[in-house]
């Protein structure tokens, strides 16, 4: 077991190898990859395991990482991922008793203020890790803790910045964004998995070059983070259709501006928006997540005013 300051260093390389791992493979990372974790001096410190609440081999009684499963249509959520009135995610106790060792190691966060990694459960085997995440209450009656995420620029300076109003609204600043991306991340998800991992126009396979488009903006009432509203696009194509350069017919049919069509250019231009014109969309097996009638009508209209 090692000692208190080298477990402060190991948050941080589990910090720099998350930091690295999601420059390279985007924002969310799979079970494999965090379940190996990466070496120290020879050691594997794995970043998640089989309980929600872990803590390495290698370490004392704090965690390095809290967890939320992903959705399951056949339990309940374990969690609300929304937002108390302080701006502060609810993380439920581990089991009923609050004297259980991983209710203690995270009321032992909460005392020494030490940065966790949280990691969202998008999809199975799927996760958007987050951090430094800090624990800044304990809800015993609730069998919850509060939870806070703040900048990666204070990271291991949580014992120097003591609850201050400032501080206070920079974590719930912080939090309420990553929560946004999280709803963004488990929309691209869905919309993804509907669409079979392809994209809608030019059937591109590459998930890593997938976007989940909106029909109708979040501006819009109707615009809601949901399948029918969504479709799986690539980056060129996604690109696009926000800048109304190509639409969706009602028939679902893609549609390109008059003005492109006519452009000269190389083959991307040809082959990638020229070509598509009138060809049939990519639709979901289950009718129920094709994109909804009503919305497409409207994008449409869009589209043809701005041509």
């Amino acid at each position: 077991m090692f000692s208190h300051d080298i477990e402060t260093d190991i948050r941080r390389s589990a910090f720099n190898f998350l930091q690295a791992a999601t420059d390279r493979y985007g924002e969310v990372l799979n079970w494999n990859l965090l379940t190996k974790g990466f070496s120290y001096k020879g050691e594997v410190v794995p970043l998640l395991g089989a309980s929600g609440i872990w803590k390495p081999r290698l370490f004392g009684s704090i965690p390095i990482s809290i967890t939320t499963a992903p959705p399951s249509p056949t339990r309940p959520a374990p969690y609300d991922d929304g937002l108390d009135l302080h701006g502060r995610l609810a993380y439920r106790y581990r089991g009923m008793d609050p004297r259980h060792r991983d209710n203690v190691g995270l009321r032992a966060a909460l005392h020494d203020a030490i940065p966790l990694i949280y990691f969202f459960g998008i999809e199975k085997g799927e996760y958007l890790p987050t951090w430094p995440v800090y624990v800044v209450a304990d809800n015993q009656q609730d069998l919850t803790f509060c939870v806070s995420i703040d900048d990666k620029a204070v990271v291991g300076a949580g014992s120097l910045f003591p609850a201050t109003e400032v501080n206070e609204a920079r974590r719930q600043y912080v939090t309420t964004i990553t929560l946004r991306r999280l709803h963004q991340q488990k929309f691209r998800a869905r919309v993804l998995r509907a669409y079979n991992s392809r994209c809608a126009v030019c059937r591109l396979k590459h998930s890593e070059l997938l976007d989940a488009a909106h029909i109708l903006p979040d501006s819009d009432p109707r615009g809601e983070p949901v399948v029918p509203n969504g479709l799986a696009l690539c980056k060129i194509h996604h690109a696009a259709f926000d800048r109304h350069i190509l639409g969706i017919r009602p028939d679902m049919r893609v549609a390109i501006r008059s003005d492109i069509l006519l452009e000269v250019d190389g083959p991307m231009l040809k082959f990638g928006l020229q070509e598509m014109d009138g060809a049939a969309i990519v639709l979901p097996t289950n009718t129920s997540l094709r994109p909804k009638a009503e919305f497409i009508e409207t994008r449409y209209e869009l589209f043809l005013k701005a041509g």
